[in-house]
């Protein structure tokens, strides 16, 4: 059952094309079909810096603009990529920022944000010029952030790769990249 699914690919690179993007494409050729793929670079798309509001007493302001454009992408996909280089042992501000906003969009009861995540699957792709290790902090930030949404962690796809189509030489990363969404065509418990 395939028909059902629809992954959200959220890059989140400084850089169209980067090692990042060629990794998580060369995955999601793997799909099965039938698997909805939408595409969104979060540069094309930017937010405002997240401002928590929950103690104002303001009220519910639905999300608007870019924020709404995301908000609505998240809340449709079964699956969430993120493919963010690793910059600084985290996400790209970018990601982080839209990371943030998720934070408001739990606080207004009335999106049942939290209720809407609940099953979904989030996996994470990157690329760095370091050694794989230097990723754990980014895997550990995405992986606990499924955990604390109920959602289920698909797991982490890691490239190496510096300079425009590096990670194309990385035959360990392409590899992996060949089975690494294997689970998304399984029944969703």
């Amino acid at each position: 059952m395939t028909d059902d699914r629809s992954f959200l690919f959220l890059l989140g690179s400084a850089r169209a094309g980067g090692n990042t993007e060629m990794l998580a494409r060369r995955a999601a050729k793997e799909l099965p079909r039938g698997v909805r793929q939408r595409w969104i670079r979060t540069s094309e798309v930017p937010l405002e810096p997240f401002v928590d509001r929950k103690h104002d007493g303001v009220d519910f302001v639905p999300p608007a603009g870019n924020e709404r454009l995301l908000f609505d992408a998240t809340d449709a996909a079964t699956d969430l990529v993120i493919a963010s280089p690793v910059y600084w042992y985290s996400v790209s501000a970018s990601v982080k920022v839209y990371l943030d906003h998720w934070a408001g969009w739990l606080d207004q009861p009335e999106l049942r944000f939290k209720e809407q995540m609940r099953g979904k699957t989030l996996w994470g792709v990157s690329a760095l010029a370091e050694r794989p290790e230097q990723a754990d902090p980014l895997i550990d930030t995405l992986r606990k952030t499924a955990v604390y949404l109920g959602m289920r962690w698909g797991g982490h796809l890691v490239g190496n790769g510096s300079r425009p189509g590096d990670v194309l030489l990385d035959e360990g990363a392409l590899k992996a990249a060949e089975t690494f969404f294997a689970g998304a065509d399984l029944v969703r418990a």
